[in-house]
């Protein structure tokens, strides 16, 4: 059996940490380590997360003196991973019991690389019937008009990453254009169509700001794909219409 890494960067989520660890403590796949990365300056919320840190020996804490961001925390888990494969959980998230045995079977029998799986949505602390379909991916061209990957439902081969494929430092879209980055090196990605992730949507998160987001879509067709203006304009408005049309 491989060790898979998860990786959950944590910056004041206390209302759902408790929740998104047990998610993962109670996963049937056991063969686990855990990392924390907090990163909250005023450390607020370090001895509750301590406390936590003792619900499971599989659980290792990195702390941080500074704000440096949700990418850059997920980075340092990467490099301070020993998993064979990667798996991403944001601090307010959830997944299903079996999501891990699921999806390593899924890419052990396919010898996949990458994968995702469905996801369902949470507002307001309420399962809606709203279900994203994870899909399949061949290039990078497929993926630019919209982000259809749920973070927290990625398990990814950790030597695919490298040091020059990593998450950037942004703001948001970051998932994005690490996804992006990982398509132009022809590498497929599989999508398991099973609901094995709990997205929750937060109206006060970082995600849900709207300005932000369009600043940084901008940035991820200009700066990082390195796009001409109106080009990077028109897949902005394509990004901004199919992001409404999730909603």
């Amino acid at each position: 059996m491989d060790l898979v890494s998860v990786i959950i960067p944590y910056y004041k989520k206390k209302k759902f940490i408790r929740k998104t660890l047990i998610s993962v403590i109670n996963q049937t796949y056991k063969k686990l380590e855990i990392i924390i990365i907090y990163n909250d300056p005023n450390y607020t919320d370090l001895k509750y997360i301590k406390r936590l840190c003792s619900l499971d020996k599989r659980i290792k804490l990195l702390i941080y003196s500074q704000s440096i961001g949700a990418g850059i925390s997920r980075n340092i888990g990467i490099n301070h991973a020993k998993g064979q494969y990667i798996s991403f959980l944001d601090s307010d998230d959830l997944w299903h019991k079996d999501k891990t045995l699921k999806q390593i079977q899924f890419m052990k029998k396919n010898q996949y690389s990458f994968t995702h799986t469905n996801y369902i949505v949470i507002e307001n602390n309420k399962s809606k019937s709203k279900i994203r379909k994870a899909k399949d991916f061949y290039k990078y061209t497929e993926l630019l008009k919209s982000c259809d990957i749920g973070l927290s439902s990625v398990i990814i081969k950790k030597n695919i990453l490298s040091k020059n494929c990593l998450f950037p430092n942004i703001k948001t879209k970051e998932d994005f254009i690490l996804w992006l980055k990982i398509l132009k090196k022809r590498i497929t990605i599989r999508g398991l169509n099973e609901n094995l992730m709990y997205w929750r949507k937060l109206d006060n998160s970082l995600s849900s700001s709207a300005i932000q987001k369009i600043l940084d879509g901008y940035k991820v067709y200009s700066q990082y794909m390195k796009f001409n203006k109106l080009k990077s304009l028109y897949l902005l408005a394509c990004l901004s219409t199919n992001y409404l049309l999730k909603k």
